[in-house]
């Protein structure tokens, strides 16, 4: 079984080299599993070009892990709507697709990661304010659920407070834009220090528009990217896919 990893894709040049970097992390961790990317736009090569190329070497069963921290468009249309239209073609190619990888508490442990790297002091949770920045969504359910991560990471780790804060201009105007989520917590009580973390995978248009908008924050941590955490998290996702697949098999012949 293959282990595919569907990212989004981005003109700029740094995605790419980000998801590549993530795919070496989980092969690294997983030796004998084969890793593939394959981009829903921009970048190559595409998952239907990926899928072609493992039919013809006769891989049987694909387990396609989308790169994405919530389930929105991506996740409940494209995503299904590129395999099925490239399984069609591939009559011998069966291709089971994961969950998307949030919410998760190894997310949240990347995202502590990233703080401390970005000089955030352990000593310095109850008197800091962290800005959990997206990139956003126009669906509510991942909009909900970027909401109930920011509640649930203050509630469990310590921090002063934990704002949720959105990049596209398509959210939902209930929630703050990161520049507006940072001067709330300079006014907020208690908040001594500013911090962003950016709950992105890799860098792009729309995690530009976070680092933009954190520069009035006393610290601004790095995109997830290829963290121990998320590499975890993409064979633990795999493995969900992979256990249920015999299932489906013998319920469709059964």
């Amino acid at each position: 079984m293959v282990l595919l990893l569907i990212a989004h894709g981005s003109r700029d040049p740094r995605h790419a080299a980000t998801v590549a970097a993530l795919r070496q992390a989980v092969a690294g961790r997983r030796p004998g599993l084969r890793v593939e990317v394959g981009f829903l736009d921009f970048c190559a090569p595409s998952v239907p070009r990926v899928l072609e190329r493992l039919a013809a070497e006769g891989v049987g069963e694909v387990v396609a892990v989308p790169l994405l921290l919530t389930r929105a468009f991506h996740a409940k249309a494209d995503i299904p709507a590129v395999l099925a239209g490239a399984t069609a073609r591939l009559p011998g190619l069966t291709v089971h697709q994961a969950p998307v990888l949030g919410p998760s508490s190894l997310l949240t442990n990347a995202l502590e990661r990233r703080l401390r790297q970005a000089g955030v002091r352990d000593a310095d949770r109850s008197s800091t304010g962290v800005v959990l920045a997206s990139a956003g969504s126009s669906d509510p359910e991942a909009i909900a659920v970027i909401a109930e991560i920011a509640r649930e990471w203050r509630h469990a780790s310590g921090w002063c407070a934990v704002r949720p804060a959105f990049a596209s201009a398509s959210t939902s105007t209930s929630f703050p834009r990161t520049e507006d989520a940072v001067r709330a917590l300079r006014r907020a009580e208690g908040v001594r220090r500013v911090a962003v973390a950016p709950y992105v995978l890799a860098p792009g248009r729309l995690p530009d528009r976070i680092a933009a908008g954190a520069r009035g924050a006393d610290f601004v941590a790095d995109v997830l990217g290829p963290a121990p955490e998320v590499a975890a998290l993409v064979l633990r996702r795999y493995g969900e896919a992979a256990r249920v697949a015999p299932r489906l098999a013998v319920a469709a012949t059964g």
